[in-house]
């Protein structure tokens, strides 16, 4: 079923998107239309830094939000762990990974950071897609 999407094509293309975690990545996101922004697609995948609300803690540091989806988050993460375990040298989110790896970002950190990169591409070519699609339409 997912073969009949207009972004199939371009989903199977990116790096670590096959035909289960690729299929599954599009159902998770659905609709690239319903997202405003590339932002959007972040914020509901969870991945995006919480907002910072208190007023009288100071914190270095802050975790993912954690309020999207959970099962988008874990097929992300898989995601990830292909283009990790696979090492492909010319692929622009490996070498994202591998700069924030060589900086001495703890793992967590250097595959969430990868996940956004990964969604920020995904959003751009899907959109691109979808909308020379509508054109020839």
């Amino acid at each position: 079923m997912a073969s009949l999407l207009p972004e199939y094509d371009t989903v199977m293309q990116m790096y670590g998107c096959g035909p289960v975690l690729g299929c599954q990545l599009m159902a998770e996101i659905g609709d690239i239309r319903r997202y405003t922004s590339k932002k959007a697609l972040v914020g509901y995948a969870g991945i995006d830094a919480p907002p910072n609300q208190s007023g009288k803690v100071d914190v270095s540091s802050r975790s993912i939000s954690k309020r999207g989806s959970a099962s988008l988050r874990k097929t992300l993460f898989q995601i990830m762990a292909v283009i990790l375990q696979n090492s492909p040298p010319d692929e622009p989110v490996y070498q994202f990974l591998d700069r924030k790896r060589a900086e001495g970002k703890p793992y967590k950190v250097y595959m969430i950071a990868a996940a956004n990169k990964f969604l920020r591409i995904y959003y751009a070519r899907v959109k691109t897609c979808i909308e020379s699609a509508a054109v020839s339409d």
